[in-house]
């Protein structure tokens, strides 16, 4: 359990929240590509930890992410012209370029030299992996950008859904590192099966366990940490274990243990403190890895359909999130059609924010204890002067992954040689990688 006041230190991101300031010191996901695809179309509006931006892109193909608010009379530039290099406010003519840059003033007398006395607050982007980034921290110390672990190439397929959640982002993230709720939740979507591993079909995923009950293990890292979820396999379960290793990537990254055809990871973005941008990826090989719309479709996120045009969802708490209990009947466990939605009607009906003091946690919760413990933590070394968990030495080295297995009971999973799907191992750094570690 949290106290009242360690549950907002963790939870709390907008203004001067150190949670919210600690997250300003990772470049952030803001949008998806396809949301800006077109030179001078149509900006996009995003809320990022309580700041409204907007985003789009000009005449050269370059994106600019951005105070919303014009720095006049402060109406929302959403609706501008973005044309010429720039973005126009309709009320006085003032336009702006991706950089911040005041570059006309219409309203203005022609000799005036205003416009180089006012500098709108824009950020600096990064295009990666499907989706724009921007360094919402300190501009006069921006890190270069490193390609998360989920798109580690130029030319790894990403297949992204987008969902907009009125909750906090910490219940979301916590939902994402629980190994054991998906032996119930998703029970009929992730059925056990006489596999090898976990393997993907185009209506489920099937594992190797019938097992609802995991020990858990973990592993501390700089960055976050490893934990193992160990089930008993259907097959040679004497000499073996089933092991499904999550990866927690501070601040709100997880790597899920992939199935033999793709990988699978998770991004949550604070919108604000009771709003998260939801994003559930599969990535890898682009010979395996399901486009996007055919992605969107097997999880029940499809623009029109499942979710309006600004990714909300159509499910929700008044409509019970069209829960068919007619096919509960029938052997579905939840009657609610698809992995992520059946997860936000979990963290939707606890609350804008959870109250974490009223939990009570028992073993198959270790990775939900460590991941309140190690972020509690590193937001009050951040409010002493630390680098914030995660970034600069901290960060993810190249070659973590997520992975599930078959392994013999003699071997160590904290030293299992995984690779992601798709792609040949890659080298772990051990001073990044392997800092200290929690007895299992």
């Amino acid at each position: 359990m949290l106290t009242p006041e360690e549950n907002d230190l963790l939870c709390r991101v907008e203004g001067q929240a150190p949670m919210g300031q600690l997250m300003r010191r990772h470049w952030l996901p803001i949008c998806l590509t396809e949301e800006v695809s077109e030179p001078d179309g149509n900006p996009v509006k995003a809320r990022i930890l309580g700041e409204d931006l907007v985003v789009f892109r000009d005449t050269e193909g370059r994106v600019g992410v951005m105070d919303e608010y014009c720095p006049h009379r402060r109406v929302s530039l959403v609706y501008g012209r973005n044309e010429e290099c720039g973005l126009r406010c309709l009320y006085h003519g003032w336009k702006m370029d991706v950089a911040g840059n005041v570059i006309e003033m219409v309203s203005e007398p022609a000799a005036s030299t205003m416009h180089e006395k006012v500098k709108h607050r824009a950020y600096k982007v990064h295009e990666w992996g499907g989706m724009v980034w921007a360094y919402m921290g300190p501009q006069d110390d921006v890190p270069a950008f490193t390609p998360p672990p989920w798109a580690p190439t130029a030319d790894t397929r990403v297949s992204i859904a987008k969902v907009l959640i009125p909750c906090n982002w910490a219940q979301i993230l916590e939902g994402a590192i629980d190994s054991a709720h998906s032996s119930s939740l998703h029970s009929s979507d992730f059925v056990p099966a006489r596999v090898s591993s976990a393997e993907a079909t185009d209506k489920n995923w099937l594992r190797p366990s019938t097992d609802k009950a995991p020990r858990l293990q973990l592993h501390r890292t700089p960055y976050g940490f490893r934990y193992a979820a160990i089930r008993r396999p259907i097959t040679n379960a004497a000499q073996n274990d089933y092991v499904r290793s999550t990866v927690f990537v501070a601040p709100g990254t997880v790597l899920i243990p992939p199935n033999n055809l793709y990988n699978v990871a998770n991004v949550n973005v604070p919108m604000d403190d009771t709003h998260t941008v939801f994003y559930f990826l599969a990535w890898g090989d682009p010979a395996t890895t399901p486009e996007t719309e055919t992605w969107r479709r097997f999880l029940g996120t499809s623009v029109g359909k499942d979710l309006d045009e600004r990714y909300q969802p159509y499910r929700n708490a008044d409509n019970r999130f069209w829960q068919d209990r007619q096919a509960m009947k029938a052997g579905n466990f939840t009657g609610i059609q698809g992995f992520p939605n059946q997860d936000i009607a979990m963290w939707v009906t606890m609350g804008p924010i959870a109250d974490r003091s009223e939990d009570r946690l028992g073993a198959s919760d270790l990775a939900i204890v460590e991941f309140r413990k190690q972020m509690v933590e590193a937001v009050q070394d951040f409010q002493r002067g630390a680098a914030a968990i995660g970034s600069g030495d901290q960060r993810v080295p190249a070659g973590v992954c997520s992975f599930q297995a078959i392994v013999p009971k003699s071997e160590d999973w904290r030293d299992f040689k995984a690779s992601p799907v798709g792609r040949a191992p890659l080298q772990h750094d051990p001073e990044l990688d392997a800092n200290y570690q929690i007895p299992a």
